[in-house]
C-alpha cells in the first residue's frame, strides 16, 4: 500500500456511504492519531483500538443524526499525497468550508487541527480536510 492515509480515509468514505455504524481499519500511529482528532472535534461517535497482531486495528463507530439518517462527515478530502506533500506555514493555514470545517495537520507536536496549529504558531503537512 502506497498511502495508508487516503485508504484510512476511503474505507470512511465507504462505510458512511453504505450506511454502515461502525467501520474496521488497520491501525498505525498516524490513523489513531487522526481518528483521536475526529473524536475531539465531534465527526465520529466512538472509537477503541485492538491489539491482535502486529499493530492491530481501529473500530470506529460513526455518528449520524437519526431524524435525517445523515452523517456528520460529509467530506473526506486527502490532501497530501506521496507524490506531492503540501506544507504549510502557521500564517498561512488553509480555512475549510470559511472556518467550519477542519483541516488535519501534521506537526513536530503532533497531529492536530489548523486551528490548534495557529493557536501554538507552529506549521506542517496538511493531511486532510474535514466538513
Amino acid at each position: 500500500m502506497t498511502d495508508p492515509i487516503a485508504d484510512y480515509l476511503t474505507r470512511l468514505r465507504n462505510a458512511i456511504a453504505a450506511g454502515h455504524r461502525v467501520v474496521e481499519i488497520p491501525a498505525s500511529n498516524l490513523k489513531k492519531e487522526i481518528t483521536k482528532v475526529l473524536f475531539e472535534k465531534g465527526y465520529i461517535l466512538n472509537y477503541k483500538f485492538e491489539e491482535d497482531g502486529v499493530k492491530g486495528t481501529i473500530k470506529i463507530a460513526l455518528k449520524y443524526d437519526l431524524v435525517n439518517k445523515v452523517n456528520a462527515i460529509k467530506k473526506l478530502i486527502r490532501v497530501s499525497t506521496p507524490g506531492l506533500r503540501k506544507y504549510v506555514g502557521y500564517k498561512d493555514m488553509p480555512r475549510v468550508l470559511n472556518g467550519l470545517g477542519i483541516a488535519i495537520l501534521s506537526t513536530s507536536k503532533g497531529v492536530m487541527t489548523d486551528k490548534e496549529a495557529k493557536e501554538l504558531k507552529v506549521g506542517g503537512e496538511v493531511l486532510c480536510y474535514v466538513y
